[in-house]
């Protein structure tokens, strides 16, 4: 074991400090913490040098894998290289603080008044409420506008809302923390939703519908005008997942396909930073008829993850009208062009042009070698892996989404890399099931890790 491998704790030793500061707990200020706000005994911190804390911690963070070091083509998540014009941006609100004064917060709303404008005239969407802090929680918020929608109206029966058996794993969650019954809908062969299944589900008892477009499959819904004219006509109304609105940018509006209801992910579409749990901001957009709903469920105690809000703003300020249009031309592209140099070395369930991401089935040929080795062997490359085993349609689904922001070098790079672990898995299969070789890490048991996680240092 390398030292910095070491847990902070264990690089302690007694008396060692990183800063200097007056002996007397009220320095200059004549101020002294008294009563029950000060410990009777000292907190166990580690102690160290400042080299050693700054050593430990970047050695650290070479360790974890980020759209700043590599390509990340997870599916599903829009993980696209984040500019770093945001967070000089960004940096321009730190002080900013959602207890100040109002009369000193002018720039801060004038933000959240061009996003919400932006946003609208992007998605076709009339407003947007910036409450939520993640997609889920964008979700949960747009559902229970639905419910307090049909509420308003004496039209308590709708407790039922229908859900793709495609969808992302958040929407029937989301659904049953609302307090409504998930009612499943069928894909057909090709990939999209069934009408034929879809219509003896609609009735009096329907909320709505929870639609991604694309599809978790990367496949644009060609019949969602049928969709959207069905479920109204029964009283229902439908909920966009905006978590697959990358390839949509300037190209076509929820709003227009009949949405009456959506969530996005800044942090996704937007370009901020994510992953580890966040940060993230999941503003809810509606139609006019629901805007006098927009604002009831108090979600949040203040107006969202400010910082996301303004990189996302920046986001949108420096591409522009007409470059924001690229984004989902080009995030479309990059996937087709990696999705037919592929085909021939792994399984292409549906065989159709996909939007930004797309879904393979394992390798073509893979005998004994599962989506987990091709997984992990991209580690070795130097690439994090697609997202894996999602979604459940296929069981050895490897879903890969390359962004726009990937130039045509690096997608030949993932390429050449993706044919090459293909031959060795069909040569040496037990490259692929020991990898990865060379990373700090090899294969951990994820499920004890998750059932049972060490959350808390304690002295051996």
């Amino acid at each position: 074991m390398r030292y910095y491998d070491k847990l902070v704790f264990e690089l302690s030793r007694p008396g060692r400090s990183a800063y200097s500061l007056p002996a007397e707990p009220a320095g200059e200020s004549g101020f002294a913490p008294v009563g029950p706000v000060w410990r009777e005994t000292p907190l166990d911190l580690p102690e160290l040098s400042e080299p050693d804390v700054v050593r430990h911690y970047t050695n650290l963070s070479q360790m974890n894998f980020g759209v700043d070091t590599g390509f990340y083509p997870l599916g599903s998540c829009t993980m696209k290289y984040n500019p770093k014009i945001n967070e000089e941006l960004v940096s321009l609100f730190n002080g900013v603080h959602p207890l100040q004064p109002e009369s000193s917060t002018e720039g801060v709303r004038a933000v959240y008044d061009f996003m919400d404008k932006a946003l609208a005239e992007i998605t076709g969407m009339k407003h947007f409420t910036f409450l939520p802090c993640a997609g889920a929680h964008g979700e949960l918020t747009g559902l229970m506008l639905i419910r307090e929608y049909h509420m308003s109206r004496g039209d308590t029966a709708r407790t039922k809302i229908i859900v793709p058996d495609s969808a992302h794993g958040t929407n029937p969650a989301s659904a049953a923390v609302c307090g409504l019954e998930v009612v499943v809908v069928k894909s057909r062969p090709d990939g999209l939703v069934d009408v034929e299944d879809l219509k003896p589900l609609l009735g009096p008892d329907i909320a709505g519908i929870m639609m991604t477009n694309p599809n978790t499959l990367g496949l644009f819904e060609r019949d969602i005008k049928e969709i959207a004219s069905l479920v109204h006509e029964c009283g229902g109304l439908l909920y966009y997942d905006g978590a697959n609105m990358n390839p949509l940018l300037g190209v076509v509006r929820p709003g227009d396909m009949g949405f009456d209801v959506m969530h996005l992910n800044l942090h996704k579409t937007f370009s901020t930073p994510h992953g580890g749990g966040g940060p993230g901001s999941g503003p809810v957009g509606v139609a006019e008829r629901l805007v006098p709903f927009l604002h009831k469920p108090k979600v949040s105690g203040f107006h969202g993850n400010f910082g996301v809000i303004v990189r996302a703003c920046a986001y949108i300020l420096s591409l522009g009208r007409e470059n924001i249009k690229l984004a989902g031309k080009l995030s479309t592209l990059a996937a087709n062009y990696i999705k037919e140099s592929l085909k021939d070395s792994y399984k292409l369930p549906i065989e159709s042009v996909c939007k930004h991401e797309f879904v393979f089935d394992g390798l073509a040929e893979h005998g004994e070698v599962t989506t987990l080795d091709v997984a992990k062997r991209l580690l070795d490359y130097g690439f994090h892996a697609p997202t894996i085993y999602f979604p459940l349609l296929f069981h050895q689904a490897l879903m890969i989404e390359p962004t726009e922001t990937e130039s045509l070098q690096t997608l030949d790079a993932f390429i050449d890399v993706m044919h090459k672990i293909a031959r060795e898995a069909a040569d040496d299969p037990e490259l692929l099931k020991t990898a990865p070789h060379n990373t700090p890490i090899g294969r951990p048991d994820e499920t004890v890790a998750a059932r049972q996680p060490i959350l808390k240092y304690s002295k051996q």
